[in-house]
């Protein structure tokens, strides 16, 4: 059963509806069916449908399966660009955003795998600690496997207790 859709104003969802739209147009313009595309995508039919209706319950996850599955995974990099404001307050000025008090090791791969003497599934390591191991052990990561969520850490980890330094 779907998600109930969030109350949207009137304004909001004739964007979501422009575009599902424009989904639906880019899918019709590489010739693709509605099942072909579902099915590489990862989700059923109906899912689909009901994103390129501008269903606003349909998933991020799945719109952006939906988007790469068409070859627009890198039209999504332009949301939240805010390219008018960007030169006004660079990216670097921004706080990013901060690091959790403990990082399970389970959540992250390369650190659960620079972590090996650790057995506890359940283990948590502080911010220090887990910079520290990546900072020593860097050499050890494999950089082509690093999942989003773990570079997104790695980065944070460096601003915040390395002060934009992590030496490797």
């Amino acid at each position: 059963m779907p998600a109930k859709a969030p109350a949207l104003n009137h304004a909001l969802q004739l964007q979501l509806a422009l575009l599902g739209e424009r989904i639906r147009a880019a899918r019709l313009r590489r010739g693709r069916t509605a099942e072909a595309v579902a099915k590489d995508a990862g989700i059923t039919r109906v899912t689909l449908a009901r994103l390129e209706a501008g269903d606003s319950a349909v998933s991020m996850g799945n719109l952006m399966k939906v988007l790469a599955v068409l070859g627009l995974d890198g039209e999504a990099e332009a949301i939240g660009a805010d390219v008018k404001l960007a030169a006004k307050v660079p990216a670097g000025e921004i706080p990013l955003r901060r690091v959790p008090p403990r990082i399970r090791l389970k959540h992250y791969p390369q650190l659960r795998g620079l972590a090996w003497h650790i057995r506890d599934d359940e283990a948590e390591l502080t911010p220090d600690e887990a910079f520290e191991l990546y900072e020593r052990n860097w050499r050890h990561i494999d950089k082509e496997a690093i999942l989003p969520r773990e570079h997104a850490l790695i980065e944070r980890l460096k601003q915040n207790v390395g002060q934009g330094v992590m030496l490797v």
